[in-house]
């Protein structure tokens, strides 16, 4: 096939799209898809609502598991960011309004921005909140701040804001679906998902988040040290069976590839200059030795050369 038209062929062939350029699902189905599962999930922490024997029970066997396991104590955590004002007070504000403004804007932007990504953020998130769902109900757990034995304050109390009110049975919000800890699921997720989905040197600084994060739900006495680590270890779970897409490269052109020293599929090559023959009448014959290099072959090899260096 002429050159001309090979070129034309690649040109008219579809390119592979990356992750981030894939075509993205469709809006309404999305949110459609997004608002049942939260409400599904609201549903299920109301349920597992009122199993405060159990709950108190399981505080318990968390406690000693932790101390078992040399973790540092919760109520240490909590002094150590009481000794500033300022400090507290800004750990409650970002308990209570980041988590789930954050991740919101997260699917977002990865919907808008990655949407090959979205797939993969939203499938994992579902999975990790549905691993989350089901510890709430088998595993109801009353938080430090509940946990007399702890000897901890609820902060947003003390310092405001407050998020939850005395425990009630038929409150719509379960303060025993303490394990796992969603906000730091979440908040590792978010940090996960940027890293892998962007290629700017400073997107390892969304590891802030979840570092935050955890500070935040020991130091208010919302969770326990374990409710955090069993929550990344679903998300490790869930993320070990649902890979992240890989970005693919876009084809190159054999001609710009040959301009750039790469081969079309992306690889780096060594760069052989040729030489293109246009008149037929000027290729030389296969075989046939370059004009002059005989007269040259003598002169090296004839009785009176010495093989001394030239002056000059």
């Amino acid at each position: 096939m002429p050159r001309t038209g090979t070129s034309q062929l690649l040109r008219g062939m579809r390119r592979p799209q990356r992750p981030e350029q894939s075509r993205r699902p469709p809006l309404v189905r999305e949110l459609l898809l997004v608002g049942a599962l939260y409400f599904a999930y609201k549903l299920g922490r109301r349920v597992a609502n009122g199993q405060f024997d159990d709950a108190y029970a399981n505080a318990e066997r968390v406690w000693d598991l932790e101390r078992a396991l040399f973790l540092p104590s919760e109520a240490w955590v909590q002094d150590m960011v009481l000794h500033s004002e300022a400090l507290i007070r800004f750990i409650n504000v970002y308990y209570a309004t980041v988590h789930f403004p954050a991740t919101v804007a997260f699917l977002i932007w990865m919907y808008w921005r990655r949407p090959g990504f979205y797939v993969w953020i939203r499938w994992v998130i579902t999975w990790l909140t549905a691993g989350g769902l089901v510890l709430h109900l088998l595993v109801p757990l009353a938080p430090p701040r509940l946990f007399d034995r702890v000897d901890m304050i609820d902060t947003g109390i003390v310092y405001g804001p407050a998020v939850y009110d005395e425990p009630d049975p038929d409150s719509m919000a379960n303060q025993f679906a303490a394990m796992p800890s969603l906000h730091v699921g979440w908040s590792v997720l978010v940090a996960v998902g940027l890293i892998v989905a962007t290629r700017s040197r400073w997107r390892w600084l969304w590891l802030a988040h979840p570092l935050i994060t955890v500070t935040a739900v020991v130091a208010t006495a919302h969770h326990y040290w374990m409710d955090g680590l069993v929550a990344c270890a679903i998300l490790g779970a869930v993320v070990y069976f649902l890979r992240p897409p890989r970005r693919t490269p876009l084809p190159v052109e054999p001609e710009a590839a040959g301009r750039r020293g790469v081969s079309a599929d992306g690889s780096p090559t060594a760069t052989v200059p040729t030489t293109e023959v246009t008149d037929a009448h000027t290729a030389p014959e296969v075989g046939a030795a370059r004009p002059g290099l005989a007269k040259e072959r003598q002169e090296l090899t004839g009785p009176d050369t010495e093989l001394t260096p030239r002056d000059g």
